[in-house]
């Protein structure tokens, strides 16, 4: 994943002949009996963000990178991302309070190494300050692969990248990037699986996906916006979605994909399988030829396959390693966010690792007594859902998930972690936290929901993202597990200091527009109605051509010639500026061009709008503040 010397095009000959030789040097190797079955191994890779004193992306992986030169530490595809691998554990005995301890241990010395450059790392499936002013060129990260992948994903595609998901509100996105992608953050569990038994695991690694998501749902909001439960699950699938739209007709498999049907012939049928679906995007020049490395006694890495299966995202992916000159198979856990806290994403690998190990033999042959559409269901379900979601289970019995988990799965992992040799204590330390979490129903987003009603009825939308943002990060530190978190206040983010930095964080967003053909008689009704002065106009296609006000329909109020439009009213080049601007600086632009209001556009679209009421506002709240800081 951290290859830099990468070339498309030319080299995409050979590189499908690497393909090619890796997938038969796999099932040789397969046929051989050659891979390790045992002992299984855990590992796991943390995504996190980096945010600034004002709680905003910080642009800084690379520095800190550089500074911290921890090669088990890596770039993820933006700026104010980063990555850490962390190395493999043995199944059983104490591995899982290992990995927490190693965490915490690996994490404080990032964050340490993080302050030194006015930032600090927060662990959350969605930063929630994030927002569409970061989604620019600039914000990815500086490594050639990046940017090749972003374009040759985008040259596939054709066309904008759609992104629309509707939860309590409504998110319509059309971007010509990837970078959408940049805003999930996971924590991906890894188990060693026995090679001679694919089909089961992974069979049951589908099956069991939906339930095991509704208990760990973190990712609620984005841009603001009440989405799903795990909205991260709908927005990566759509911000990479290379498709074409071929009509109703045309069936065509995405690159973020669950599945669509059971496995039936193992290993080699998931690499045929994405290799048949899915282009290469990343064609380097490949130096290895597995059969040469097998004649010598040696285990081929299998360069070109890797490659391919790290650009198909599948929610429960098969990867393939070499540990120590000899081969493995391992299911990769790409669906669980990063966060609440550390204690928590150990307790989700736990039951997903204690269900995967603790499978009762009656169900090895899910496939059976399933359908794989409602596991499908299942999945998405509990995506948009968490806890309330219903799961169709075993021979298509519908069971509430909360009930599912506390009477099957929570008792199943306990049985299969034992049964591993894991550590007693650990078993309790961490299944404990999901089964009060289950019960009390008190998941990561919906401490953030809870959080978000609370403070939206006293301060504005960004302060209350704020709040939450400074919220996680605080509870982090303590570590105590998120079911038993308080409600975040509006003190943890410093009130309106913080929350009016940028235009964008005090814009009106509520916007009413109108179009040039509109006549202006409507338009001043509009105006009446909706207790408003300025109107943005756009045309057919969304972007903005100008902008009419009151005073300029007062002109033209007592005209009697009914054909005027808008188009005769409206300012074609009204001073505007992006959302990233310091409010300050718009403030003063309003002052020297004497204009009392602002629109706020990004790539033609506009956003949001600034008047002189929101500068009265902030004035107030300023003063205010000063007063209860002298009380």
């Amino acid at each position: 994943m951290g290859e830099h010397k990468i070339q498309e095009g030319s080299d995409r000959a050979q590189f499908v002949a690497s393909l090619m030789k890796d997938l038969e040097a796999l099932e040789v190797m397969l046929n051989n009996g050659s891979f390790e079955n045992a002992p299984l191994h855990i590992g796991a890779e943390q995504e996190l963000c980096l945010i600034d004193h004002d709680l905003r992306p910080a642009m800084k992986n690379m520095e800190l990178l550089e500074a911290l030169n921890d090669p088990c530490l890596t770039t993820e595809l933006a700026k104010f991302n980063l990555e850490l691998n962390l190395p493999p554990l043995p199944c059983g005995g104490n591995s899982l309070g290992a990995m927490e301890n190693d965490l915490i241990s690996r994490l404080t010395e990032v964050n340490r190494m993080a302050h030194k450059f006015d930032s600090k790392i927060i662990l959350t499936g969605i930063l929630p300050t994030i927002s569409v002013s970061h989604m620019v060129p600039e914000t990815m990260t500086p490594n050639p692969r990046y940017k090749l992948l972003n374009d040759v994903m985008y040259g596939n595609k054709g066309a904008s990248f759609e992104m629309h998901i509707r939860g309590i509100d409504e998110l319509n996105i059309h971007s010509d990037t990837v970078l959408y992608e940049s805003c999930n953050t996971s924590f991906q569990v890894h188990l060693q699986i026995d090679a001679n038994k694919v089909v089961e695991e992974l069979n049951w690694a589908h099956a069991i996906s939906g339930p095991i998501l509704a208990a760990c749902t973190n990712s609620p909001m984005f841009f603001g916006k009440r989405l799903w439960r795990e909205t991260r699950i709908a927005l990566f699938h759509q911000s990479t979605d290379i498709r074409k739209n071929q009509g109703p007709y045309r069936e065509e498999r995405p690159r973020v994909d669950l599945g669509a049907e059971w496995l039936k012939g193992g290993a080699i049928e998931v690499y045929r399988d994405i290799v048949t679906r899915h282009r290469s995007l990343l064609t380097p020049h490949i130096d290895e030829d597995p059969f040469e490395v097998i004649l010598k006694g040696e285990v081929p890495k299998l360069k070109a396959l890797s490659m391919h299966n790290g650009t198909v995202y599948k929610w429960n992916r098969l990867c393939y390693g070499v540990t120590d000159n000899k081969p493995h198979l391992r299911v990769e856990c790409r669906y669980l966010p990063s966060g609440p806290t550390i204690i928590d994403e150990v307790a989700n690998s736990a039951l997903w690792l204690g269900c995967m190990l603790g499978r009762p033999k009656e169900l090895d042959r899910i496939d059976q007594l399933m359908e794989y559409d409602d596991a499908t269901l299942n999945f998405f379900r509990s995506a948009r859902e968490g806890m309330q979601a219903a799961i169709k289970w075993i021979n298509g019995k519908e069971i509430p998930s909360r009930t599912l988990l506390l009477e099957e799965l929570i008792p199943m992992a306990r049985t299969g972690l034992a049964k591993a040799g894991y550590d007693a204590r650990d078993i309790d330390r961490y299944l404990n936290v999901i089964e009060e979490r289950v019960d009390t129903g008190r998941t990561g987003s919906q401490w953030i929901l809870d959080t978000h009603a609370g403070l939206k009825k006293e301060v504005s939308e960004d302060q209350a993202l704020l709040a939450i943002t400074e919220g996680i990060y605080q509870r982090q530190k303590v570590g105590k597990p998120v079911h038993k978190w308080d409600l975040a206040t509006i003190k943890e983010s410093e009130g309106w200091k913080t929350g009016a930095k940028y235009v964008e964080q005090i814009m009106s967003k509520d916007l009413i527009t109108v179009q040039e053909d509109e006549p202006i008689e409507l338009v001043k009704n509009i105006m009446l109605w909706s207790n408003i002065h300025h109107i943005p106009v756009e045309d057919s296609s969304g972007d903005m051509v100008g902008l009419v006000s009151a005073d300029k329909l007062l002109e033209l109020m007592f005209k009697s010639d009914h054909s005027i439009t808008v188009r005769d009213a409206m300012d074609r080049e009204p001073y505007s500026v992006p959302p990233g601007t310091l409010t300050n600086d718009a403030f003063k632009l309003m002052k020297e061009t004497e204009c009392n209001y602002l629109p706020i556009v990004f790539k033609n679209k506009v956003l949001g709008i600034i008047t002189d009421n929101d500068r009265i506002k902030m004035a107030e709240n300023a003063f205010s503040s000063s007063i209860d800081q002298k009380d």
